[in-house]
């Protein structure tokens, strides 16, 4: 099945009727208005019928208008400038309570994910990431914050974590020059993507490394240099990366290698445990006991 929707509409062109011609000839030129109109205004702009934009959908190969959306949503997602997605957020949420609107926002990003993402990729990563040598994390300006979560738990259970989380290529790179077949490499990257991870990835890739792309989507650029791809959808249009699905995505990683290496986890749980209360990292949640004073 063709997945890219300008090579659908170039493919089925031949037996458009002139209505749906006009639907395509707008979608091709102005694809970016177009994926968040609903099959009503879009049907207006170009003066047809609603049933109409509906049909066209269908005779490209989707199920039906949200498919033909989403596909022109998937072709925008990292074209979005800053002030577009504001726009646009704006737009989708109007006059309905924001705090609603973006937790069932969240909440259906996480149900998404949940059915696109490849378990086969999923146990492949897991047995890469807990098999490795070094496990080395790409993520850079809002993914750094999950990549360093991620690093943070894997470098306390392993121990052998190199993080590359800085927008210094230079710095990046002699971070990377020694990683080797041996190795894991894990790119983190949403809209809009960073050119680095994806750099970084073909180096790593060209030596042999196992890859793991965790990012939105199968037409992110990092998907074609990984060996693993785990998709964890993040928000379509909005000033802040929504984060949410791809941090769930994470806790099920490190919750899969903890029962994988139980065992050896729980020896060096148990001795970080030790140094915590030797060094008295944590305070005590107990109040301290009072006596009576006479």
């Amino acid at each position: 099945m063709v997945s890219n929707l300008l090579v659908r509409i170039d493919m089925s062109r031949g037996t458009f009727s002139k209505g749906q011609r006009r639907i395509a000839n707008f979608i091709e030129e102005h694809y970016d208005e177009a994926a968040f109109m609903t099959a009503s205004k879009l049907g207006e702009i170009v003066g047809v019928s609603e049933s109409t934009v509906v049909r066209f959908a269908t005779e490209i190969g989707y199920s039906g208008y949200p498919g033909l959306q989403k596909a022109m949503q998937e072709m925008i997602r990292d074209k979005l400038t800053s002030i577009q997605r504001i726009e646009v957020t704006t737009g989708r949420i109007g006059d309905r309570d924001v705090l609603d609107s973006v937790l069932n926002q969240d909440i259906e990003k996480i149900k998404r994910t949940i059915e696109e993402i490849s378990k086969e990729d999923f146990n492949r990563a897991v047995d890469a990431i807990i098999n490795a040598e070094h496990i080395y994390i790409f993520g850079v300006k809002s993914a750094s914050y999950i990549a360093s979560f991620f690093g943070y738990y894997l470098d306390l259970m392993f121990g052998n974590v190199i993080m590359l989380n800085t927008t210094s290529k230079t710095t990046n790179f002699e971070k990377l020059f020694r990683i080797t077949d041996k190795d894991v490499m894990i790119g983190i990257s949403f809209p809009r993507y960073s050119t680095m991870a994806v750099d970084a990835m073909n180096f790593a890739r060209e030596r042999g490394t196992h890859v793991v792309a965790i990012t939105d989507s199968m037409v992110s650029p990092l998907v074609s240099s990984a060996d693993s791809i785990l998709i964890a959808r993040s928000d379509i249009a909005s000033i802040v990366d929504s984060l949410v699905a791809p941090l769930s995505l994470i806790n099920a990683l490190i919750v899969a290698m903890v029962i994988k290496r139980k065992d050896e986890v729980k020896e060096t749980f148990s001795k970080l445990e030790q140094v915590w209360l030797e060094q008295n990292i944590y305070a005590s949640h107990l109040p301290e006991e009072k006596t009576d004073e006479k």
